[in-house]
């Protein structure tokens, strides 16, 4: 009677066992799934975007064509709606995107806050570079600050780098009154902006991160992902985040 008992009990403690272990497997798949996973797939947008984020925007130039701005600022999915655009404006000395002009006011009757870009070229002289993005680029209250895209140039030497691109900003702050916006990747900007240039606010492009751009330095927009997709933009488009509540959105936009 005692050996019986005994099996009992044994055969008990296994059904306790097997049952605690499928309880904790079902809680380790849910936290993972909601807590720990710090990317969630949006089928709408068609990628992967990190958790944590309040604000999200996208960047757009001439490759993404005609877009329905309007149809830009309805889309929404499980609370992501898209909170910002840059758009590029000037390339080099003389270069306009052709989409500038009409993505501009389109986004402003839309009530999208908007920032503009110039692609910086090395090499070509940068104040007339500068020109050519202060002739095309009226900012005003509500925008967002002027942005230097720089990512190309490998073959310049760090002093001549700098000082081309401090020129181009320092034309760019004086003109519009607020500092301008670096945007590289995380190489670049590590060979040639990690000292002297911390006082810009960072837009670092930085893909296929779970949670944020592996990088030291103070950043306050993150590209995340190249391969988004919107309504009313029929070709993939970049997107980011930024990095603060709508407080510190607000705060950042040009006043």
């Amino acid at each position: 009677m005692a050996r019986k008992k005994k099996r009992s009990s044994s055969k008990l403690y296994l059904k306790i066992f097997f049952w605690l272990c499928l309880i904790l497997v079902s809680l380790y798949y849910t936290v993972s799934l909601f807590i720990i996973q710090p990317h969630v797939f949006y089928p709408g947008f068609q990628i992967e975007i990190p958790n944590g984020y309040e604000i999200h925007g996208i960047d757009v130039s001439r490759y993404q064509s005609t877009i329905n701005w309007k149809e830009v600022k309805n889309m929404e999915e499980k609370g992501i709606k898209i909170g910002f655009v840059f758009m590029k404006a000037t390339e080099g000395v003389n270069n306009v995107d052709e989409q500038f002009r009409r993505n501009w006011l389109k986004a402003q009757e839309q009530n999208i806050p908007k920032g503009a870009y110039h692609f910086f070229i090395p090499g070509k002289d940068a104040r007339r570079q500068a020109d050519n993005f202060i002739e095309i680029v009226n900012l005003k209250k509500g925008d967002m600050p002027p942005v230097l895209d720089i990512e190309r140039g490998h073959r310049f030497s760090v002093p001549e780098m700098q000082k081309e691109v401090k020129t181009w900003l320092d034309e760019v702050e004086k003109n519009y009154g607020v500092k301008p916006i670096i945007y590289t990747n995380i190489g670049f900007y590590q060979k040639y902006f990690q000292q002297g240039f911390e006082d810009y606010p960072l837009w670092i492009a930085h893909y296929l991160q779970p949670d944020k751009p592996r990088i030291e330095n103070k950043w306050v927009i993150w590209q995340h992902s190249e391969s988004g997709r919107v309504d009313g933009i029929k070709a993939p488009v970049d997107f980011n985040v930024f990095y603060g509540d709508s407080a510190d959105f607000n705060n950042f936009l040009i006043r």
